[in-house]
């Protein structure tokens, strides 16, 4: 009869404690509920990955604090080396040792934090990589790597003899970032204005790199200052005169993932990418530190080397900061939404009851 049916789908939404137990119940209602059901679940993954990407940003943090201290310690010799009125030559040969096993722990550090199977400090962590269709990583392949021409011309006055020194950058790799690029430049220049009979500081650079589907265009430019050591004391305007070298690669083009993108949402392309650069005395710079020929040069190189430390700890500490409050919007977002489903999906245990006591009193 029409009452036992009543009664049997009564006693189902109060056994299952579902108003809507079949697309028949309510068909619209059906549709939005596991609309908002998906969403949830999508939110709940959301807010776990969320919390994954604070973790990895408090273990890049709690490394580069280690790295902080290597430098500070490394600054600190730096400035005892420079005191010519008390630090003879051993003295600078036994800082320069330990200043020799500090870079070996930076790099040791750069190349070992690691979050699971994902390094941090190599510069690699979210770094966008072009991959063929296959699984193959799309490259330069050596044989189409070229180093790189600067010519280095004195622009600041009559300082320095001659047209200019001709300087030869070694290839670099397709996945070298603009630091470890700077880096290049710098070493090489340092070696040929010594090979010439100059002596000076680090060339100060600034290194960007753009990249397109075919390849990577590095375009270099940059100045500084260097002593002559030929005739005099005097400082000289270094200016670079730069060319721009292109890398192009015989893989075709694809997509890839990001190993720096957490997603932080239930739809796609909701995601926030975390960039770390390179951690280690190359990317530094303190690798061309030499208490024994000039510890000012070296205090120079430790102060950016602190400065940028601190820049990406900084940085790590603001998406700390965010990711928190995208944690608690979340959360917010999970509660609201599965009221929400409650009251389209979930049985009123009250009005079922009533309704089943008057058919069970009817029948």
């Amino acid at each position: 009869s029409v009452t036992d049916s009543q009664m049997s789908k009564s006693l189902e939404k109060l056994s299952s404690g579902f108003r809507i137990n079949r697309a028949a119940d309510d068909a619209a209602g059906l549709s939005i509920s596991e609309g908002l059901r998906a969403q949830t679940g999508g939110l709940k993954v959301a807010v776990r990955n969320t919390q994954d990407g604070i973790s990895v940003a408090q273990t890049a943090e709690g490394a580069l604090n280690e790295v902080t201290s290597i430098l500070q310690r490394m600054r600190d010799l730096s400035v005892q080396a420079s005191n010519g009125g008390a630090a003879d030559a051993e003295a600078k040969k036994a800082a320069q040792k330990e200043i020799e096993q500090l870079n070996s722990e930076l790099t040791r550090i750069g190349d070992t934090t690691a979050f699971g199977k994902s390094k941090l400090l190599d510069g690699t962590f979210g770094a966008t990589n072009t991959a063929a269709p296959s699984t193959k990583k799309a490259g330069i392949p050596a044989s189409s790597q070229a180093g790189y021409t600067f010519n280095i011309t004195e622009v600041g006055g009559k300082a320095v003899p001659g047209s200019g020194i001709a300087v030869t950058v070694p290839a670099v790799s397709s996945t070298a970032s603009a630091a470890d690029v700077a880096a290049t430049v710098n070493t090489a220049l340092k070696t040929a204005l010594q090979g010439a009979g100059y002596q000076g500081n680090e060339v100060s650079m600034q290194a960007s790199v753009a990249a397109d589907g075919s390849g990577a265009t590095y375009t270099v430019t940059g100045n500084g200052k260097f002593t002559l050591n030929e005739s005099g004391t005097g400082l000289a305007d270094l200016g670079l005169a730069v060319t721009t070298g292109t890398l192009t690669g015989d893989q075709p083009n694809g997509a890839a993932s990001n190993n720096g993108q957490f997603q932080v949402g239930a739809n796609a392309n909701e995601k926030i990418n975390i960039t770390i650069g390179a951690v280690n005395s190359t990317a530094l710079g303190t690798n061309a530190i030499d208490l024994t020929s000039d510890p000012d040069a070296a205090i120079t190189i430790l102060d950016r080397a602190i400065s940028t430390v601190s820049d990406q700890r900084a940085s790590l500490g603001a998406t700390q900061n965010r990711f928190e409050h995208i944690i608690n919007n979340l959360n917010v977002a999970v509660e609201n939404l599965s009221a929400s489903e409650s009251r389209i999906r979930d049985t009123d245990m009250a009005q079922e009851m009533v309704a089943f006591t008057r058919n069970q009193i009817l029948t």
